[in-house]
């Protein structure tokens, strides 16, 4: 998790860089966090309106201001004491998710930063000490803010580099001792947040979808390769990525490609799953590439087959992230481009198909698959 900070702060610094090109200003190093208190004014974010209620939602709705509540819980309880860290609540290896604050040098935290905040404005926008008074000046547009430190979260890439580290990595041991695994999807998981921002572009969707997957690969195959106790999931999550970015990527001639590992080296995958990351953004899919990927995606029915080499695990873990790339190509479809497809009593047996890991029978997956494919090509 320490490399992954190091990296975040190195690629924000890089892109407040390249900003500064176009406008005169630099960026303060060492940020101090003012904490959701700077947001809830109703002359700023605690209002009413489009612009004013962003404040109330966060506050209201967002599961993340109950990301240190459940520290508090019998689970974290359990977890902490089966690994030894002391109090879930008060050790860095929970809080750096949980409660970012507490991972931050007291130096940087005003007085009205609090803890109990949970993950709150500046966990993803950045700390606010160098642009929250210039922000709201009309004389300052999008390009200023960034480059005085904001965020630049209308990036996919810089949007899925901020999520990964804490919806995905998880060290192994805490895997063992009963945290869930986490499966990271951006497009879906934006559209399950509580909205306080706006996304006009009737192709974010795909791009988010491929943005996300291709951020969580490289990081599975990073924490896979450099872990000195790897987890088994990000193991097969790197598998099974990998597996399926090479299917779509083949389809796409837009788009860079990624190769299925032939051996346990995952660092040419890595580096072909950033490459794609920084791309994705710019991907301009239509209906013709969406429906490329998802025919070749459902024309994998014959690979569900348990072998020697393919365990029923492995098999999962692909299947898993098939059902989570038809479901977000297909709603793109039809939510952004009109077309009528009746695909949803399908969609729902595969869903159920992998809920379980236990419950999972490659052969029922397929079949499932191919009733998919007859119902897209209705």
């Amino acid at each position: 998790m320490r490399r992954f900070i190091i990296f975040l702060a190195s690629f924000f610094a890089l892109s407040a860089a390249l900003f500064a090109k176009d406008v005169k200003q630099t960026r303060e190093e060492g940020a101090l966090f003012i904490g959701a208190v700077g947001c809830k004014s109703s002359s700023c974010h605690g209002g009413a309106g489009e612009k004013r209620s962003q404040y109330i939602t966060w506050s209201r709705q967002d599961f993340h201001t109950r990301a240190l509540a459940i520290l508090l819980d019998a689970r974290s309880a359990r977890i902490a004491e089966t690994v030894g860290i002391g109090e879930a609540q008060s050790n860095a290896r929970c809080t750096v998710c949980h409660s970012p604050f507490q991972s931050v040098a007291p130096v940087r935290l005003a007085s009205t930063a609090h803890a109990d905040e949970g993950v709150s404005c500046e966990s993803c926008h950045g700390a606010a000490g160098s642009w929250l008074r210039g922000h709201t000046r009309t004389d300052w547009n999008y390009a200023m803010r960034v480059t005085a430190g904001m965020r630049d979260l209308r990036s996919l890439y810089v949007r899925a580099n901020t999520c990964v580290a804490c919806h995905q990595n998880v060290d192994n041991d805490l895997l063992k001792a009963g945290h869930p695994t986490l499966v990271f999807e951006l497009d879906s998981q934006s559209i399950n947040e509580p909205k306080h921002w706006r996304d006009d572009d009737p192709s974010i969707g795909p791009r988010a979808w491929l943005t996300g997957q291709a951020v969580a690969l490289r990081e599975a195959a990073w924490r896979s390769r450099t872990d000195s106790d790897p987890a088994a999931d990000m193991q097969e999550t790197s598998i099974a990525l990998a597996w399926l970015l090479a299917k779509a990527t083949t389809v796409e001639p837009a788009l860079p490609k990624i190769s299925e590992p032939a051996s346990s080296d995952l660092e040419p995958v890595q580096k072909q799953a950033d490459d794609l990351a920084r791309r994705a953004p710019s991907w301009n899919p239509n209906i013709d590439s969406i429906m490329s990927i998802l025919r070749a995606l459902v024309a994998t029915d014959s690979e569900f087959v348990v072998t020697k080499e393919t365990s029923v695990q492995t098999l999962w873990y692909r299947a898993g992230r098939v059902v989570l790339a038809l479901d977000r190509l297909s709603a793109a479809l039809k939510q952004n481009r009109g077309i009528p497809l009746k695909i949803d009593s399908e969609l729902n047996l595969l869903r159920e198909d992998v809920r379980l890991h236990e419950n999972f029978a490659a052969g029922r997956f397929a079949e499932h698959l191919r009733a998919f494919r007859a119902a897209l090509m209705k």
